[in-house]
């Protein structure tokens, strides 16, 4: 039986035309880029190349962008970096932040190098932004403030600029965690309020362990990794050279077809939505589900039964993929931090379907066949 594939959000097949981008850098062109002779100058140029490519399509310099091995490298760099370099020693985050910082945030409030503030957050999944400059204003200390673009498992969607003119208000850093969005929506840095952005290559047919860190040319900060002066004295380690070059075509690819792509996956997320509520029982969905949402991300709650118990075992058994709320808890049975935020039914179960461009409608029949049996 074919496979299907619906967890996007988690992890993206390798985009053909961006393995053959790479394979020359796997191959002949193998040479460090800090090395001095011709082979590493070729490895150097295809990684200024590649910088030169992602600050193009982002609207960012060159010199804002640095590679990283992906987005948990990227958002602990900027958390870190405001703290201990730019003098926050207060943060507000809020409850739904993916673990790559919301684990980063509790370490330096354990450790007691910052104070830590939760954002409320609304019944749909949104941040309360009332609330957000609430504490803003309320706070004494300098303030970081770190919120994610788009959320991984519920998709809800946070206004960049809404929350950046907040944080310029009260002098606040603001350090997004836009790993869902970089490669699936259009960006402007040079005209976003934002300190930090973050990106990760795998979430948009690139490879795995590479992602990028924007850091406004306005803010200066300390290395988070130290050794040699590879990334402009920034990031110590020899670069991960096809990575780096993948990661740009992945990007530029992205870019080239969101149009089409983002409205072929809208299409799909819709049509899961109304076939779902056609055909099953007391569905519910996560979130601004038809608002201001992710298009990929479908986070649906099924009525709790001794059946669905043991949905995504069941989907499993029968090839399809799917997770629970976020791919990062699968093997563990601890529920999904953000669904206990927003919707703490424990009679309901919830699965986080997500798209991309090699779906089809046809996946989501036998998707949706196999949960009628299964539910």
């Amino acid at each position: 039986m074919q496979r299907v594939y619906f967890d996007n959000a988690a992890t993206t097949p390798l985009d053909h035309e961006v393995l053959e981008a790479m394979m020359p850098y796997l191959t002949t062109h193998f040479g460090n880029p800090s090395s001095i002779y011709s082979y590493g100058r070729e490895s150097r140029l295809a990684v200024e190349n590649a910088r030169k490519t992602v600050a193009r399509i982002l609207n960012a310099h060159p010199a804002e962008i640095f590679f990283t091995s992906g987005g948990t490298e990227s958002s602990n760099t900027a958390i870190s970096a405001a703290i201990r370099d730019l003098g926050c020693r207060h943060i507000i985050s809020s409850p739904i932040e993916h673990h790559a910082t919301l684990h980063t945030v509790e370490h330096m409030h354990c450790t007691g190098e910052a104070s830590l503030s939760y954002v409320k957050v609304l019944p749909n999944g949104h941040i309360d932004l009332e609330d957000l400059e609430r504490l803003l204003s309320e706070s004494e200390e300098k303030t970081l403030v770190t919120l994610m673009h788009a959320n991984n498992e519920i998709g809800n969607i946070t206004d960049l600029h809404a929350v950046g003119n907040i944080c310029k208000k009260y002098n606040a850093i603001f350090h997004s965690d836009t790993v869902q969005t970089v490669g699936h929506f259009p960006f402007d840095l040079r005209n976003t309020p934002v300190h930090f952005v973050t990106g990760a290559g795998h979430k948009f047919h690139g490879p795995k362990g590479v992602g990028i860190l924007y850091i406004n040319e306005n803010v200066k900060i300390k290395p988070f990794i130290n050794g040699g002066s590879q990334e402009r004295n920034m990031r110590a380690g020899t670069e991960n050279l096809y990575g780096i070059v993948g990661f740009a075509k992945a990007l530029e690819i992205a870019t080239t077809n969101y149009e089409k792509e983002s409205a072929h996956i809208n299409g799909l997320k819709l049509y899961m939505h109304d076939q779902l509520k056609k055909h099953i029982k007391g569905v519910a969905f996560n979130g601004d589900t038809l608002g201001k949402s992710l298009y990929t991300v479908l986070s649906v709650s099924f009525p709790k039964t001794e059946k669905s118990e043991m949905l995504l075992f069941n989907l499993d058994i029968n090839h399809i993929c799917a997770s629970g709320g976020s791919a990062c808890t699968s093997g563990a049975d601890a529920g999904s931090h953000v669904i206990r935020a927003i919707n703490n039914n424990p009679n309901q179960v919830t699965v986080r379907f997500s798209f991309s461009k090699q779906n089809t409608k046809e996946e989501i029949d036998t998707v949706v066949e196999k949960l009628k049996e299964v539910i």
